[in-house]
């Protein structure tokens, strides 16, 4: 396919999204099946544009003066990919396969638009209804928090220590230019392509030989910020397919005992596989039988409960922008319950001494901050850990990640504009 089919293409997606309000991976594999000529390379190509178009939706209408899938992708083009004008009519020249040519007014938005005077929820391409939410969070800033989580994510790995180390496993990936993280000692990052595509860093021998996870550098300091020990006893419970069970396995050196649970049966599924690929022999996977309660015998026996809780997942825009813009506030309203339930329910695991890591992949603080504040006032017999105090577990780079994050009374908030990271919050309560 030629650029200007694959940008023809994109629009129809999109158009397909926006008229039946479907996750995007689903309407681009139901396009791929119904477009067999496309090959690999044009379906990655066409996802790519329509990840940017989704990413700067609300920047891209407001420039063009339309909220069209047509303009949307003009707009993206130019502000996501810097083309100009006279590059973009060049796709949108109503050739066979092609976009139909730009109009006048299309053209002068192109070259002469700008986001000038443009209100905040707009320039950082977020729903207006979160507006609120994020000044609570950031003020003034938060349209550049918005921008941010605007950006194209990068591809961050997990090296596993219980085979190996990061050196050996970067040296591995040479030809992909994979370095070091900023911030989390077994971590690798890297950069994608100027199209957005990924390698296939799973079909890397080192992968199938369980020398790294994919797992964003923040998710990875989220498990680090834990401080799970070599010998404890450890409850995840809402552990999932088991990216922070993993990495908590690997930060005890395979010692003690982790016990992951999920009440979801599917979401645990990929978990067993993963185990044994990582080589961890310190986990048991804890399915849900129905009303049975299988976790009863862990009641007031645990070192440390990790609850990495379901959240509005505003933290990972970068990586599902597509879902940012079908959210809404009914669903905020329902995770902040289910949150708080979850947390009381962590207090029956924990022992006297023990801790609880609260953990989202949110910047709202009415999912974070908020939430602990509210259970603090329920039950006054945990006490928060200091956020300067767990940073602690970077080393030498403590100091500049907390200069970095935005810590508060109740944890650690981390964010792409930030920390280079996806969003995740971090909260770490120990029972007196």
């Amino acid at each position: 396919m030629t650029p200007a089919a694959r940008l023809s293409a994109a629009i129809e997606v999109l158009t397909e999204i926006e008229g039946k309000k479907r996750p995007a991976p689903d309407a681009l594999r139901e396009w791929g099946q119904t477009h067999r000529f496309a090959g690999s390379g044009d379906r990655s190509a066409i996802g790519s544009l329509l990840f940017d178009a989704l990413r700067r939706r609300a920047s891209s209408a407001y420039l063009m003066g339309a909220e069209t899938p047509r303009a949307v992708l003009l707009g993206a083009l130019r502000l996501a990919r810097n083309l100009s004008a006279d590059e973009i009519s060049k796709l949108a020249d109503g050739s066979r396969f092609a976009p139909e040519p730009l109009s006048d007014d299309e053209r002068k938005r192109l070259e002469t638009g700008s986001l000038a005077g443009a209100p905040p929820h707009v320039t950082g391409d977020y729903p207006e209804w979160l507006d609120s939410h994020l000044a609570q969070s950031f003020g003034d800033e938060r349209w550049q928090e918005g921008m941010a989580l605007a950006s194209r994510a990068p591809l961050d790995l997990r090296v596993n220590t219980l085979k190996g180390n990061r050196d050996d496993v970067a040296k591995e990936l040479s030809h992909l230019n994979a370095s070091a993280s900023r911030w989390s000692p077994h971590g690798l990052r890297i950069e994608l392509s100027p199209d957005g595509k990924q390698p296939p860093v799973m079909s890397e021998p080192s992968f199938i030989k369980g020398g790294f996870e994919v797992q964003d550098e923040g998710s990875q300091l989220a498990a680090l910020f834990a401080g799970a020990e070599p010998g404890q006893q450890v409850l995840d419970l809402c552990a999932g397919a088991g990216g922070k069970t993993l990495a908590l396995a690997a930060h005890m050196e395979n010692k003690g005992q982790i016990f992951a649970y999920d009440s979801d049966l599917r979401r645990l599924k990929p978990i067993h596989e993963r185990i044994a690929r990582a080589g961890a022999h310190n986990v048991q996977v804890r399915s849900p039988k129905g009303k049975q309660d299988v976790l009863s015998d862990l009641e007031g026996k645990m070192d440390l409960v990790l609850l990495d809780a379901p959240c509005t997942g505003t933290g990972v825009w970068r990586r599902h922008p597509d879902a940012k813009w079908r959210i809404r506030p009914g669903a905020l309203e329902i995770r902040q319950r289910e949150q708080a339930a979850l947390l009381d329910e962590t207090m029956r695991f924990v022992k006297p001494g023990g801790k609880i890591a609260y953990i989202t992949c949110s910047i709202l603080d009415v999912e974070n901050g908020g939430q602990i504040r509210a259970f603090r006032e329920r039950n006054s017999s945990f006490e928060i850990a200091s956020p300067n105090e767990v940073v602690k577990a970077l080393g030498e780079n403590a100091m500049i990640f907390s200069r970095a994050a935005k810590l508060s009374d109740e944890g650690i908030q981390m964010t792409p504009r930030r920390t280079g990271t996806d969003g995740f919050f971090v909260s770490v309560l120990r029972k007196q």
